[in-house]
């Protein structure tokens, strides 16, 4: 039997993103965010929601841009400090020995040290309750090569993605190849 737990953000997982910007000072700087997603396949685009109040916010707001590093496990300690305090009163490369590098496509930084990263143009907003919605177009995706799958395709099982549970607060990451999309399923498709 299934228990009704309400109107809450128990969406599971979510990811754990380290989001880039130059405040706006053009200093560089990151913090955490887990509302995120894909949201459009052409334009490739992706979604994170921010709140207004975030130090974050007004870079992104100034320069029309921003990065996703994709946060790996063996940097849980170092991510989970992105979203600890303010880019404001804390200069959060110097403290975590991490490395702003600037994006090639967008005016943002990423993470160096973080295998996979994501560089988007701001393109849209849309505000809802408390966050605000940013649409990023993708514009390039970079991965360290020893964690691609055939040369061309980001690996879950080697880049080790921090995953998020909302209600626990609790990180995880990914766990085992469990089958081919598109394909395990056949077996209900009547021929």
């Amino acid at each position: 039997m299934k228990k009704s737990l309400g109107p809450k953000t128990l969406a599971q997982p979510a990811p754990v993103w380290a989001v880039g910007a130059y405040d706006e000072d053009n200093k560089p700087n990151a913090m955490i965010a887990a509302w995120g997603g894909i949201c459009s396949s052409d334009p490739a685009s992706l979604t994170v929601s921010l709140r207004p109040s975030r130090h974050t916010y007004a870079g992104i707001m100034k320069h029309k841009a921003f990065t996703v590093s994709v946060c790996p496990e063996y940097l849980a300690a170092e991510s989970d400090f992105l979203g600890m305090v303010s880019g404001k009163k804390v200069d959060k490369f110097a403290a975590t020995g991490l490395t702003p590098t600037k994006s090639d496509c967008v005016n943002a930084p990423y993470i160096e040290e973080f295998p996979m990263v994501i560089e988007c143009e701001l393109t849209g907003t849309y505000e809802q309750g408390i966050h605000t919605l940013l649409i990023g177009e993708i514009k390039d995706v970079k991965c360290d090569e020893d964690k691609l799958v055939d040369g061309k395709h980001p690996d879950p099982e080697k880049i080790l993605p921090l995953i998020f549970s909302p209600g626990t607060r609790a990180y995880h990451t990914v766990s085992k190849f469990v089958g081919q999309g598109f394909s395990i399923g056949k077996k209900y498709i009547k021929k």
